[in-house]
């Protein structure tokens, strides 16, 4: 694959954002570097909505799968079937309120808790009368037990909540990537002494 050019533009700043391995800034612009953190995957997706068995099809493989045409049709069921299946788990709730200003104090508590937690993710909703705020992705108890722990000095009445849950993230120890972005902006007076 050839390489990849991704322009962002951010037009708020006046300025645009290029990645990718050699950079030209043209004439008038500075370069800045600038940390991006995004979440890694949450699982393999390449194969999501897809028949393995017909993947595997007409491809070169060091494996010979040998089954009756009922597994197959068992398998197509199976996923037809559960399209739209959901996971119970736990997650910790850090913000659980119904004020006045639950609003603006729930959007406060979830970008707290993701700038200090990068990776980890934050569900806002809204349940008439509440707002609430709850962390995580944890299949077990324990697992959200943990986060608990780490968060109680920040979010002291926090508690571990049984919730729907998205698939939790594949690789525990690196649950985020960074990943540097190179922003281009036009020089201007303010900007030369930088």
């Amino acid at each position: 694959m050839k390489k990849l050019l991704a322009v962002f533009f951010v037009l708020a700043a006046g300025a645009f954002c290029l990645r990718a391995q050699e950079i030209v800034v043209p004439q008038g612009y500075q370069v800045v570097d600038s940390l991006v953190i995004r979440p890694s995957a949450q699982m393999d997706t390449s194969l999501v909505g897809k028949d393995v068995f017909r993947v595997l099809d007409g491809r070169e493989a060091t494996v010979t799968v040998k089954q009756p045409e009922s597994i197959r049709a068992g398998m197509s069921r199976h996923i037809e079937d559960n399209k739209s299946e959901v996971i119970s788990g736990f997650r910790v709730r850090i913000y659980f309120n119904n004020t006045q200003n639950a609003r603006g104090e729930s959007e406060a508590a979830q970008k707290r808790f993701e700038a200090a937690h990068p990776g980890i993710f934050a569900y806002r909703s809204f349940v008439n009368p509440f707002f609430k705020v709850t962390v995580g992705d944890f299949r077990t108890r324990s697992e959200a037990m943990k986060l608990l722990q780490e968060i109680s000095s920040e979010f002291p009445a926090a508690f571990i909540v049984k919730e729907n849950i998205n698939y939790p993230i594949v690789d525990k120890n690196n649950s985020y990537i960074i990943d540097t972005l190179h922003l281009v902006r036009p020089i201007s007076p303010e900007t030369a002494s930088f």
